[in-house]
This record gives structure tokens, C-alpha cells and sequence, in this order.
């Protein structure tokens, strides 16, 4: 089987990777730019096939395709986080959706008959009343930022190309979620790095902190993967689907819990510079529709997450200058 992954230099893209080389039979295929940062693949690096392109630029995009000739395709390459698609709406915008329509007709004309998961967000429900919740995969969207609004773009586009052509094509739509390799401008990640920066001395004791009444459904980027995987393997072509842990958290609580399991004492202080716009308040999700049709479930509890989160830091406090 000869599977593509777009994006697969990213943090949820190089845990697919992983996960895609312990199957066998696979034939496994990313793209990069030539600007793309490659530190979570250098440990696959020799068991991969990658070729540049730019899935902005639509012959790049058809020529990769018809190269690789995939049977699955996960498209994970996208502008992915939400503060930056305030500073750069426009590049949000076009990124994430002409991006996704240059793959979508590189297949199409093709004539390939690939799978093609999109990773949507939850980001495009937005807000959600509380008798709304848990959020189904009929909640309205209601999106919040730039960032949801082009995943709502990316999804009604996944089911556009599923009705006029055919395509077999997936959407999930993932919740938070975290782990080791997780860029230090996500929440998660950011506390995780500077409790390790304060345990080593490499910081004061003062964590910077943005909205900390938000609340979030966490799920551990291993389990999130394995989910697309199952998507494709067991989904049926032209639905959605939420991935999610079915639990929110506070923002405070995870902070609270990495600082119980560092031990480290600090103090928080509020940087306004982190606040956004606007906030979504609480997202929570029912993954049930998806459990049916996949027998997925989340495996890896939160406090594992988190504890394998700050031991990344710890081995790699290099890593945040980089990503």
C-alpha cells in the first residue's frame, strides 16, 4: 500500500508517520517545502520517501500526486495555528483551502481512486451554547477565528468533491490534542517549556500564562492518529467525524496538573499579549458516531500525556528555539 501524508513534517504528521512504519506493507510518502523545519522526522528520515511541493501551486501539487499514485492520502498540511490566522487571515485562508483543492484535483484528474482523510477542526463549531453540549457532528458552526472559518472551508469542501465526483473521501474533525513534539506556541506545549526551563534554572520562576478560564477536550496525539488511520481503514467515505477524548478541561487544570507532576514551585502571571480576539469558552465533543463505525476509543490518559510532554522538554530544551 503506498500512502501519502501531507504535513508530514508537522507534529501530528510525524506521529502518523510513526504509527503508518509499524504496519506492514507500506510504502510510506510525505511532501516538504524547502523551508520545512524537519526535526520530528529525523529519527524515520532513511525509512521515508519525500518530495517537495507546494500544495499552494496546483502543477506542483498534480505532479507529486501522479507520481506517488496513492492508495491513502492523509492531508494534514495546513496554517494550524489559531492566533496566527488573526496576523494573516489571507494566508490562513488560502493555505488551508486552495491547498486542499489543488490535492483534491490533482486526484480528480488523475483518475486515482485513493482514500483522502481531511483533518478538520473543532475550531469550526466556535461557539457553543452549554445546552449545545457535548458537541455533535450536527452542531452548528459557528467559528470563531480565521483558522475555524477556513476549516469550515477545507470540510463543506471534503464533501463537496464526496457529492459531484465521488471521491472517497473522510473528514474528522479533531479536538485538542497534545503530546511529545508539540510546538511551544500551543498551550500544552508552552507550559510544559518553560516548567522545564524553570526546573533547570534557565528561567525565573514566573510562568506567562494567556485565558486560563477556557475549556478544552484533550486528546493524546497517538490516539488522535491512530483515529486517522481507523478513519480510512474502517469510515465510511463522504461522512464527518469528531475525534475526541468526550471530557473538557480547564486550562487552569492543566496547568495545575503539569505543575504537580513537575514539583516545581512558580508563580503565574497573566501576559495580555496572549490573549485573543475572541475565545471559544468550552469545547467538548461526542466521538460516539465514530467509536460505532471505527471501534475507536482514547487509550492514553491525560496525566501520561502531559508527563510525556514535559520529558520532551527536558531532552530537548534546544527544540523550542527551532519550531
Amino acid at each position: 500500500m503506498r500512502v501519502l501524508i501531507t504535513g508530514i513534517t508537522g507534529f501530528a504528521g510525524s506521529h502518523l508517520a510513526d504509527l503508518c512504519l509499524e504496519k506492514s506493507d507500506i510504502e510510506l510518502f510525505g511532501i516538504i517545502r524547502w523551508r520545512s523545519r524537519t526535526e520530528n522526522i529525523e529519527h524515520i528520515w532513511d525509512r521515508l520517501q519525500l518530495l517537495e511541493c507546494d500544495l499552494r501551486d496546483a502543477n506542483s501539487t498534480r505532479d507529486v500526486v501522479e507520481k506517488i499514485s496513492p492508495d491513502y492520502i492523509f492531508h494534514l498540511a495546513a496554517q494550524s495555528f489559531v492566533p496566527t490566522s488573526w496576523n494573516a487571515p489571507s494566508e490562513s485562508l488560502s493555505t488551508n483551502i486552495l491547498g486542499e483543492l489543488n490535492l483534491f484535483e490533482a486526484v480528480r484528474k488523475a483518475g486515482l481512486s485513493c482514500r483522502i482523510q481531511i483533518a478538520c477542526s473543532s475550531e469550526e463549531y466556535g461557539l457553543v451554547a452549554e445546552e449545545e453540549l457535548p458537541i455533535r457532528e450536527s452542531n452548528p458552526f459557528r467559528p470563531l477565528s480565521p483558522y475555524g472559518v477556513s476549516k469550515v472551508g477545507q470540510d463543506m469542501l471534503g464533501y463537496q468533491y464526496y457529492k459531484s465526483y465521488g471521491m472517497e473521501i473522510v473528514r474528522t474533525r479533531g479536538f485538542n490534542h497534545t503530546g511529545p513534539r508539540r510546538g511551544p506556541v500551543f498551550v500544552c506545549s508552552d507550559f510544559a517549556r518553560q516548567i522545564t526551563e524553570i526546573e533547570s534554572g534557565r528561567k525565573k520562576p514566573v510562568m506567562e500564562v494567556g485565558n486560563l478560564e477556557a475549556s478544552r477536550d484533550f486528546t493524546d496525539v497517538r490516539d488522535m492518529v491512530r483515529g486517522y488511520w481507523l478513519a480510512l481503514e474502517k469510515g465510511r467515505a463522504g461522512e464527518v467525524y469528531n475525534i475526541c477524548s468526550g471530557r473538557s478541561y480547564g486550562i487552569q487544570s492543566i496547568l495545575d496538573m503539569l505543575i504537580d507532576i513537575s514539583g516545581v514551585e512558580l508563580e503565574v502571571k497573566q501576559d495580555k499579549s496572549r490573549l485573543r480576539p475572541s475565545d471559544v469558552p468550552r469545547l467538548e465533543g461526542d466521538y460516539s458516531k465514530f467509536a460505532a463505525d471505527t471501534g475507536w476509543d482514547p487509550e492514553i490518559p491525560l496525566e501520561k500525556t502531559l508527563s510525556d510532554l514535559l520529558e520532551f522538554w527536558r531532552q530537548n530544551p534546544e527544540r523550542g528555539k527551532l519550531i
